[in-house]
Parts: C-alpha cells; structure tokens; sequence
C-alpha cells in the first residue's frame, strides 16, 4: 500500500488549499451576516453561488465524483485527502465544491440507478449545482436504524405509485432549492424477503401531498448551511410509476450501494474538523496565560494537544487503507475497514473537540468560535451515518464467523 499522494492529488490539494484560505474561510463570517438580512433562514446567502462559481473556474467541482462522465473520476485514494480539507469549514466547502451531502449520496444513486430520463431531469440539475435534494429514509415512530422497520408504504395504482408516510431528519428538505426527495418505503411490506420489501422513488418537492413540516434541531442547531433537517409527511402522495428507482425491492441493496462512498467522505470530513480542532488549540494555548504561565506550558494542555496529533495521524492511516481497498477489491473486501472507520473516527473526533472546548472555556461554547458547531456535527454522526452500535455487531459477526 502506497499513500504518497499522486501529481494529481498533490494539484489538487494545492489548489484546493489556496481555495479554502483565500476564500471560504473569510466567508466563514460574511455568510452569517448575509443570512440575518435575507426574508427566511433557508434561503441561501449569496455568498454561496459566488462560492460556487469560484470552484466551477477553479476546476474543484464534483471531485467525488469517481464516474468521469458526471465528476472528475478520481478513485477513493485520491479523493479522501481532498475531502479531509474540507472538512476544516464542514458548514460551507463542501457545498462550494457541490460535495455536500446529501446530494453527493443522490447524485451516486442516480447515476448507477437512474433511468436516462431521470438522469436528465435530475442528475443534470444536481450535478450543475442548480438544485438540491433529500433522501427521505428515517422515521419517527420506529427504529430506523434497521431499515427493515420502515413503516412508508409505496403502493401501486395502475400507472402510479401512490406514498404514505412520516419522515424526520430529511437533511436539506428546508431548502426551497432542494426539489427532489428520494423517499424510501415498502412496496411489499408482507414480503417473506424482509430485504425486498424496500422500494425507492422519486418524489418532486412541488407534488401534492407533500408536507415539509417543521425543522428539526441538532443540539439546538437548526443547520441552515446544511438546508435544515426536516419532518417531511406524505399524505397520499402520487407519482407516475415511471419515478421508481430501480426495481421493486431493489430499494435495500440500492441503500448499502449508496452508503459506501459517503463512509469515506464523512470520516475524512471528521479528520478535516479535528486538524481544525488542533489549530484552534495550538493557537489558544500560545496566545492566553493561566496561573502565572502559557495555557502552552500547562502539562494537562500539552497532552491533549499530543493525543490528538496521535489519533489523527493513526485515523488518517485507517481511512486511507479503506479508500484504497475499496479501490482494489471493492467495498465488500472492505468490509471490516469500512465498520472500524465509522466506529473509530467520530468517537475520537469528538472528543478532540471536546478538549479545544475545554481550553477555550466560555469562547469554546459560544457562536465566537466553530468548536460547538463542530461537536455537535461531528458528534451526529455517532448517529447519522449508522449507529456506532451497528458498525460495531456487523464488524463483530464478521470475526466471529472465522471462529464459527
């Protein structure tokens, strides 16, 4: 295994290094202000399509994209290390260079699985950074981290497909910009195959029936970069037959092929917060004095510091031999790697951040400063992306079953 970073990569992390310096760092700032004028928090600041543009000229656009028909087709090693950096301003880069989710995820989706015609009518827009979208999969009312319990129900009706159902957590549903939901729902909920129950469809935001309900908070966030996570309720909804993605049933194994990319994206994100994390702290600890000495000299301050550059530099290494196994044998030969990531990366994230907190004292909990927002980020996705209590029995049940 090679981790030396190829000439493309190395272009592109230099380019994408004066990019985050130069321009989405001071917009850090000007974003919020811009927001506090517009007529609803959802709206999305100018800022942003300049942003955008920006990224387009710059050539940083759609880079986890590894088809190069819609992307830049790099492969998972060369795009991790690009993710990592921008995860250092999680709220706004990653929507600059159009690799936000949850459009990356749907983006994939439809390019394996779409149709021609819902390539063009969706995919399009989505990968021009015109629109936005949701995948409409957790519910309220049962525990969705078993997708076997979902509870939407996706009938047929001649040439349509009529959805009921309550869904939470739809993240960018807030949006106005976000115009397509990937809705997940049984299709045959007394199936004897709990794994081909499943369908997924598409359901365009402007059909009647729809209801975006309310917007649910994160540790009191609202996350308005992130167009808000939504309680979404289908009362009725028709949609022509024509919307199904996939094949009846197909909508489980669709699922699992949409989470593998992400799983990179997310942890090399989290790595990107907690370089942030350590910058913050260094910069504190050499700038404010305690009990008569730098926070720097304090011994408690200097062992966090060193934990963290250890955690980091041993998280890193992991997500790099995932990306590059799920490169050479596929996502299922990263079976293990693929759990161990999602397990070990968010927890120590989070408590690297935790500690920048801690050394900030009031700042470090207060809108001053980003450490907040970035636990509560990274913490969520303990959540988010699967439980960590799910990674940890599917990474289980595959050791044991050498022992069998």
């Amino acid at each position: 295994m090679d981790f030396a970073y190829d000439a493309r990569t190395e272009e592109l992390r230099e380019r994408l290094l004066a990019f985050m310096d130069e321009h989405v760092r001071p917009a850090e700032r000007v974003v919020d202000e811009q927001r506090a004028q517009l007529d609803s928090p959802w709206l999305t600041p100018p800022v942003v399509g300049e942003l955008k543009d920006t990224a387009k000229k710059l050539g940083l656009w759609n880079l986890f994209l590894p088809d190069p028909a819609y992307g830049a087709g790099l492969t998972n090693l060369q795009y991790a290390p690009l993710a990592e950096i921008t995860g250092h301003s999680p709220q706004l880069a990653p929507t600059a260079l159009n690799c936000a989710a949850p459009d990356t995820g749907n983006m994939e989706l439809l390019a394996e699985f779409g149709t021609p015609e819902q390539r063009e009518r969706w995919l399009e827009p989505l990968l021009a950074g015109e629109i936005r979208s949701a995948f409409a999969m957790t519910e309220p009312e049962v525990a969705s981290s078993d997708a076997t319990n979902i509870g939407t129900r996706i009938r047929r009706e001649g040439d349509s497909y009529v959805i009921t159902g309550r869904k939470w957590y739809i993240s960018g549903a807030m949006n106005p910009d976000c115009q397509i939901f990937i809705v997940m729902g049984k299709t045959d909920p007394d199936g004897a195959d709990v794994r081909r129950q499943q369908s997924m469809i598409l359901v365009p935001r402007d059909t009647p029936g729809v209801e975006v309900r309310r917007a649910m908070t994160v540790y009191g966030y609202e996350d308005h970069y992130h167009g808000g996570h939504a309680e979404v309720v289908f009362h009725d909804v028709r949609v022509p037959a024509s919307h199904l993605v996939g094949e009846e049933g197909g909508g489980f194994a669709i699922a699992q092929a949409r989470l593998g990319p992400g799983r990179i994206h997310h942890c090399m994100r989290l790595i990107g917060m907690a370089e942030r994390g350590i910058e913050l702290m260094c910069r504190r600890a050499v700038s404010r004095t305690a009990f008569g000495k730098p926070l720097a000299a304090q011994g408690a301050v200097q062992g966090w510091i060193a934990d963290a550059r250890v955690q980091v530099e041993q998280l890193r290494l992991l997500v790099l031999k995932t990306a590059w196994l799920m490169d050479t044998v596929g996502n299922r030969g990263a079976h293990t790697e693929i759990q161990a990531i999602k397990i070990a990366t968010p927890r120590a994230v989070v408590g690297i951040l935790d500690d920048a907190v801690q050394l900030h004292g009031a700042g470090g909990v207060s809108q001053d400063f980003p450490l907040a927002e970035l636990w509560a980020g990274a913490r969520t996705l303990r959540l988010a992306d699967g439980p960590d209590e799910v990674h940890q029995r599917s990474l289980a049940r595959h050791e044991l079953r050498r022992y069998a």
